[in-house]
């Protein structure tokens, strides 16, 4: 114990007598920790909020979307002025509620309308026909009043749910309950407001096709009895005008181990009723969210691999200024073992000396990887005020940050072991040197 105090006092007292040498020895592993860190920290955080986004849209959901099929050059112009008819029937539904009685939830959506309507206030509807089962199966949560009733849907009442962009828009610093919109001719009461849902703009609005924050839920019953199946929208110098009988189906399955199963019977049933597959589209978050984790992972390896890459030239720099240090340090290691010293003393030595650099030099990178993780998720939001750099950063960029304790320990222990593997060849060259040769060393 007496010998490897001694030891580990020696090679302190050394590293303080240079202490910038000491430090430049140890920056390749601080900037190789603190790279493994921060690149862990950002690609977490970026595949943490892609999980949860993907996961808002439900894993236990099967979404099947009504979508209009792509149409050459030539078919457009022939069918300009014409009305198109494409997407899920009733008829699809009442087969989809017949193959799957044991799912937990089967909730259609039905679009109607051209426009939503509050004085000189007009916007292109997303307004849907849908049943109260909606909120629950799409986790849509209510901010102010209430969502939609199976007493609305028995008396078609005219009332609607709507989205917090559309109550920011519409009603502006108002209160939207109990007031009023139009849906082109017809007059609905406002009845709730739904919070914000964070899927505007990212992958899970990329994935559904529309800022769900926009959506208007009215009644089913309402939207088929005064609404019917004829959508027509006027557009500068254009008309589209379309039929779709159901716009989306919900269909939520009894656990996440079905849906997999659950979505290979859809595509079957659809693939029959619908063979070109090309006017209607299958949404599993399931298998997206199972997809966005195998990219995740294999991410994170590659930007652990990358920052490795530092770690290792981190430590060729350790080995490099320890062999020079031994050069230097001959007529030293020469007094040491004619005064008794083994070829054991000198290694651990040097070993301390590596071993303490490449530890200090893992906190330090451990702090400033954690610190500058924390100021990329702090600065990012706010790039679009810099001056000149603004100009080139949208207002809705942002790096989500999740700093994770097994990186930081991985990046100490990789850190810990390639200052003394780095250190070790060194150490034995030392320990080698001939007492005599060494103590002429000039």
């Amino acid at each position: 114990m007496t010998f490897l105090l001694e030891t580990i006092r020696l090679g302190l007292s050394n590293l303080r007598l240079h202490l910038l040498r000491s430090f430049l020895t140890a920056l390749g592993i601080i900037i190789g920790v603190s790279a493994v860190v921060t690149m862990v920290s950002v690609g977490e955080g970026s595949k943490q909020e892609a999980l949860l986004q993907i996961e808002k849209l439900g894993a236990r959901n099967i979404i099947i979307r009504s979508q209009k099929p792509p149409q050459s050059n030539q078919q457009q112009g022939q069918q300009q002025g014409f009305m198109s008819k494409y997407g899920l029937t009733r008829s699809d539904f009442a087969v989809i509620e017949t193959s799957f009685p044991d799912a937990t939830a089967i909730v259609p959506l039905k679009e109607v309308g051209a426009q939503i309507i509050r004085g000189p206030n007009r916007k292109v509807s997303q307004t849907y026909g849908t049943t109260p089962e909606m909120q629950e199966v799409a986790q849509l949560k209510v901010a102010r009043g209430r969502y939609l009733t199976q007493a609305d849907i028995d008396s078609r009442a005219m009332v609607c749910v709507i989205g917090a962009e559309i109550a920011k828009e519409m009603f502006h610093l108002e209160d939207p309950l109990e007031e009023t919109l139009r849906i082109d001719q017809k007059t609905l009461k406002v009845v709730g407001v739904l919070s914000p849902i964070g899927l505007s703009g990212g992958a899970g609005a990329a994935l559904v096709g529309r800022d769900l924050n926009l959506d208007v839920h009215i009644p089913l019953s309402t939207a088929r009895a005064s609404f019917g199946d004829m959508i027509v929208r006027r557009g500068s110098g254009s008309t589209d005008a379309f039929e779709v009988e159901i716009a989306e189906v919900y269909v939520q399955s009894p656990s996440r181990e079905r849906v997999i199963d659950d979505s290979e019977v859809m595509r079957r049933i659809l693939a029959v009723r619908h063979p070109e597959m090309n006017d209607i589209g299958l949404i599993v978050p399931y298998e997206l969210l199972e997809e966005a984790r195998r990219q995740a992972l294999a991410w994170t390896v590659t930007l652990s691999a990358i920052a490795g890459i530092s770690l290792l030239v981190g430590g060729i720099g350790i080995m490099n200024i320890m062999l020079a240090n031994v050069t230097e340090r001959t007529r030293e290691i020469g007094i040491r073992r004619s005064l008794g010293a083994t070829q054991k003393h000198i290694i651990w030595q040097f070993l301390v000396e590596t071993g303490v650099l490449s530890m200090i030099g893992g906190l330090v990178g451990i702090a400033v990887g954690v610190g500058g993780s924390l100021f990329i998720g702090w600065v990012t939001p706010r790039l679009h005020k810099v001056f000149i750099i603004g100009e080139f950063v949208p207002p809705d960029v942002n790096a989500p940050i999740q700093i994770t304790p097994w990186s930081m320990i991985v990046a100490f222990g990789v850190a810990s072991l390639t200052g003394l593997v780095f250190g070790l060849y060194p150490a034995i060259k030392a320990s080698k040197q001939d007492p005599i040769v060494a103590l002429r060393h000039d």
